[in-house]
């Protein structure tokens, strides 16, 4: 790799900070900020929903599943299908029932401002701790890079320049300096993974994927394994993933914050459905990638090529096997992927810390140029903390998409059953409900712990976190709502609302 390399990575930072700063003009709004004065159209929220959900996290992460395993991964993209239609219509119009900002509205409309608060402040550890290891994800392939050019720095320092530079689009441009810098990365790393499969085919010919097929490693459904433990195989993949979908794309501010800058609850519809058919796309090109991978390195186990770590492969291609200018621009396309989740959590974040922290402990109204303020201010203050769990999860060997969707699933069970609760059960309350998601996630997390640091004997797939989380909150916010004998009634809390609008 060439000084070459560098200077298109650098310069690329540069062009990504300028055309969310030139697409998304200056905020001076709440609504704005957050939200884009709900005037994005469909597609570009679709590409973003899924640029955000996928991080470098996919990029170097799902080619090595395919590299030392088959192509079963994508049986979890028929689940995110699924589980995006029921979203579709079950949960976007209650978001779309009134001015809400963030997902956890509806909750402080449903029990109060406790559970509101409680979820809110649940999502910002949550996916601080999740996305600490997407931007480690983007730090692993720099430092190799680095290494290799003959720059030995260390993963923190990476991590800071990565923050440094996402957080100042963030900051100024809000949401839709996210969107539409999301749309522009998507693209980029969708062509990295296509450019890397066209090479492979010059330079080993295009039999390598006939060498895949004959090995079985083209293999899709799996249905051995136990359902519960086996997180390869067809019914956690399918059911499980349906529901985790359900969970990330229905209780997670993350996406629900750019389903709802949509123009329209149908736009929003569009944008969420059609945004599971380009996951299962894009999960393909990847994998893809990896079977490329298997055939250009002769088989070789990672370890055997020297790698310290599993997700190093596609990172170590990049190096060895592209010309000088395209591996710079390869890593570009992995630094997007990463740079679009952390701007997307930083927006996230700091629209729930505002909306459902900041102004339920504040004694008078929040205006909004209150709002617009403490927003910006909160968005430096997480840029700056996703240091801390990139760091930590540093020295974990296990895969980094497994690892960071377990994390994430620990309290996605919790958020969407609380949710649903609220509205299948009309008699629970707010205590009824705190208690019930505290448990779901208390459950989830003994597991977790068990499985990565205890035990390290899976008891339970990832992909079930969320039903598992569902399952607790129902029984338990179900017992204690016994106690009550009368049923809450949902009181409008906007003139649009009282009127039967469906849209603010």
């Amino acid at each position: 790799m060439q000084i070459i390399d560098l200077l298109v990575i650098i310069a690329y930072l540069v062009a990504t900070a300028w055309l969310g700063l030139a697409l998304s003009g200056k905020q001076s709004s709440l609504k704005g900020y957050f939200l884009g004065g709900r005037d994005l159209p469909w597609w570009a929220v679709c590409l973003s929903v899924v640029a955000t959900e996928t991080s470098a996290l996919t990029v170097i992460g799902i080619p090595v599943m395919s590299y030392l395993g088959d192509l079963n991964y994508l049986q979890l993209g028929l689940g995110y299908i699924l589980g995006r239609v029921i979203v579709a219509y079950f949960m976007l119009p209650r978001y779309y029932d009134g001015e809400m900002i963030t997902a956890y509205a509806y909750l402080g409309k449903r029990f109060g401002q406790s559970t509101q608060t409680t979820a809110g402040v649940t999502f910002l550890f949550t996916r601080l701790l999740a996305d600490g290891i997407r931007v480690l994800a983007a730090a692993i392939p720099l430092k190799v890079i680095l290494d290799g050019l003959g720059i030995h720095t260390n993963y923190f320092v990476i991590i800071v320049v990565l923050s440094l530079v996402t957080i100042v689009y963030t900051f100024i441009g809000g949401i839709k300096a996210v969107v539409w810098v999301d749309v522009a990365q998507m693209i980029l790393y969708v062509l990295g993974g296509i450019l890397a499969i066209i090479i492979i085919s010059a330079s080993i010919g295009g039999g390598w994927f006939a060498e895949a097929v004959e090995a079985g490693k083209t293999n899709i459904f799996v249905f051995e394994g136990n359902p519960i433990s086996a997180d390869t195989s067809f019914i956690p993949s399918v059911l499980g993933g349906a529901v985790f979908a359900m969970a990330s794309h229905g209780s997670d501010q993350l996406i629900v914050q750019r389903l709802l800058s949509c123009r329209s609850k149908i736009e929003a519809q569009k944008a969420l459905i059609t945004s599971g058919f380009v996951v299962v796309v894009q999960f393909a090109i990847f994998l893809l990638v990896g079977l490329a991978l298997w055939a250009y390195y002769d088989h070789a186990l990672p370890a055997d090529l020297g790698l310290t770590r599993d997700d190093e492969i596609f990172p170590l291609f990049i190096i060895e096997g592209l010309p000088t200018g395209i591996s710079g621009l390869m890593l570009a396309g992995i630094l997007a992927a990463a740079m679009s989740t952390l701007s997307s959590s930083l927006s996230a974040l700091s629209s729930s810390t505002v909306n459902d922290v900041y102004a339920k402990f504040k004694r008078t109204p929040m205006t909004d140029e209150q709002g617009f303020k403490v927003g910006r201010w909160a968005t430096i203050g997480w840029g700056i903390a996703f240091i801390l769990p990139a760091t930590v999860f540093e020295s974990d060997s296990g895969n980094i998409v497994i690892l960071a969707l377990g994390i994430a699933g620990i309290t996605y069970g919790g958020l969407l059953g609380a949710f649903v609760f609220g509205i299948v059960n009309k008699r629970a309350r707010a205590v009824d409900a705190n208690i019930a998601f505290a448990l779901a996630v208390a459950v989830n997390a003994f597991f977790f712990v068990m499985e990565k640091y205890v035990t390290g004997e899976v008891w339970v797939a990832w992909q079930w976190y969320p039903l598992l989380g569902i399952i607790v909150t129902f029984i338990v916010g179900g017992l204690l709502g016994l106690r009550h004998k009368t049923k809450v009634v949902e009181e409008p809390t906007t003139p649009a609302e009282a009127e039967g609008s469906t849209r603010p």
